[in-house]
């Protein structure tokens, strides 16, 4: 039975399913804004569907339409239970698109920023989020791991995590502070997962819907979801939490239809011959 929740940071319980705020205000970082007002709705739902984590950024915003006050309008106050997960490091272009990255003495005020447009005292997880769009590697997160680190002293930061890295650049975070936290993109081998594990660190693969099982697999998803009389998004999800005890899924979307869709699979257990199915 896969296990439904993590102890982040050792001292927050979460549900392993949460929900990603990326799309509230936008489909896609170029797209057109969405409905404020559906934003909200879809807020609360998963709120009222048990989701108790959910991943969010200052840049997640298109136009006037800002996902954090959008979480802000819809929750706040806030349940005790309720984990608020950040990012800083990209900076939004005019056109809302994050292809900039932050220097280290502009970290503080993102975090501010993030800590009033979400209406909070102290950010439960943030995520030093690097490399801007591009893939991981290449540049030391030494200087700007240690901002976040401070800001943690202070109190304005409960855990952090980090974002889009490699083995080293994980390291040499590790070497600064606690890390509660990596979020990198889904991909096949997962590197990153099996240090995770050993070390009591959440693993949070983004864009899990869209990595995870492969378009060639569709045939493999449609048996398993025929046999379970789920869908392929929710097999694909139930096979994403049973990789691991240590990773988290953060599916996102605008939508209540695909939010129903995306928490349903909770409750949805794979046996070995589903996941021997899938795996081919």
């Amino acid at each position: 039975m896969t296990i439904k929740t993590l102890s982040l940071g050792g001292d927050l319980t979460i549900d392993r399913l949460g929900f990603g705020a990326m799309r509230l205000a936008a489909d896609t970082f170029d797209g057109p804004p969405r409905d404020p007002e559906n934003g909200i709705a879809v807020l609360r739902r998963s709120v009222e569907l048990g989701v108790n984590h959910i991943d969010t950024a200052g840049f997640y915003r298109r136009g006037a339409v800002r996902a954090n006050e959008l979480i802000r309008r819809a929750l706040s106050p806030y349940r005790d239970d309720l984990v608020i997960a950040t990012k800083v490091g990209p900076l939004p272009t005019p056109d809302s698109v994050p292809s900039g990255q932050a220097t280290p003495d502009q970290l503080r005020g993102l975090v501010e920023a993030d800590l009033r447009s979400l209406g909070l005292d102290r950010l439960d997880l943030v995520y030093l989020r690097v490399g801007g769009m591009t893939g991981p590697g290449g540049e030391s997160v030494a200087e700007r791991f240690a901002v976040l680190a401070e800001l943690r002293t202070e109190g304005l930061i409960r855990h952090l995590g980090v974002s889009n890295v490699d083995a080293v650049q994980f390291a040499e975070a590790r070497g600064i502070a606690p890390v509660a936290a990596v979020q990198n993109r889904y991909t096949r081998s997962m590197e990153l997962l099996a240090e995770c594990e050993e070390g009591g660190i959440a693993y949070v693969p983004y864009f899990p819907l869209g990595g995870g099982i492969s378009p060639l697999d569709t045939e493999r998803l449609g048996k398993v979801a025929a046999r379970l009389g789920a869908t392929a998004t929710q097999v694909q999800l139930a096979a994403l939490l049973a990789t691991s005890p240590s990773l988290l899924a953060i599916p996102g979307t605008g939508s209540l239809d695909h939010l129903e869709e995306n928490l349903a699979a909770n409750g949805l257990s794979l046996s070995d011959e589903d996941l021997s199915d899938l795996r081919g």
